[in-house]
């Protein structure tokens, strides 16, 4: 039974136990939205200062709402449209400090003010997004963003 960790308040220590932990938790599962579903659990859990951290997948050319937690979002968004739509054309973490600056933003939550967004690629082919949204500008850091896409790669691999 998965049981609430206290972690250590160091950042990289911390994401390593936070790796190690979705590692275990989903060894053996074969179930996509099950996996998807812990780790979004599992990050909201971990992440501090965070109002929405959850997954769209690609189907028929566009993003659809996959497992999440926090209030209800946006359910589709368009090929570069957005900051997730824009991770998936360019294929690359959009870490956006202030979404308000960021051309084309999709106000899904208007409590949101920071954002990351890691594209899912699988055999080459785009899956979806890991999109994390906090209420606090510049929350994410770049030892945020290496973890999260280390996060993210272990993801790709679980759901191959």
């Amino acid at each position: 039974m998965f049981q609430a960790t206290a972690y250590s308040g160091k950042k990289a220590k911390d994401y390593e136990l936070l790796l190690k932990q979705l590692t275990a938790l989903s060894e053996g599962e074969q179930d996509d939205i099950a996996i998807l579903s812990n780790a979004s659990s599992l990050l909201n859990q971990f992440l501090d200062e965070v109002n929405w951290v959850g997954f769209y997948l690609w189907k028929e050319n566009e993003l659809v709402l996959g497992p999440f937690q926090g209030l209800p979002a946006c359910i589709r968004i368009a090929y570069g449209k957005g900051v997730c739509g824009t991770a998936i054309e360019e294929r690359k973490t959009q870490r956006v400090a202030d979404v308000t600056a960021f051309p084309g933003h999709i106000a899904c939550d208007s409590a949101s003010k920071s954002e990351i967004v890691v594209p899912l690629i699988v055999n080459d082919e785009i899956y979806g997004v890991l999109d994390i949204d906090s209420p606090i500008t510049s929350r994410f850091d770049e030892t945020d963003q290496t973890y999260i896409e280390k996060f993210a790669k272990i993801l790709e691999e679980l759901i191959r």
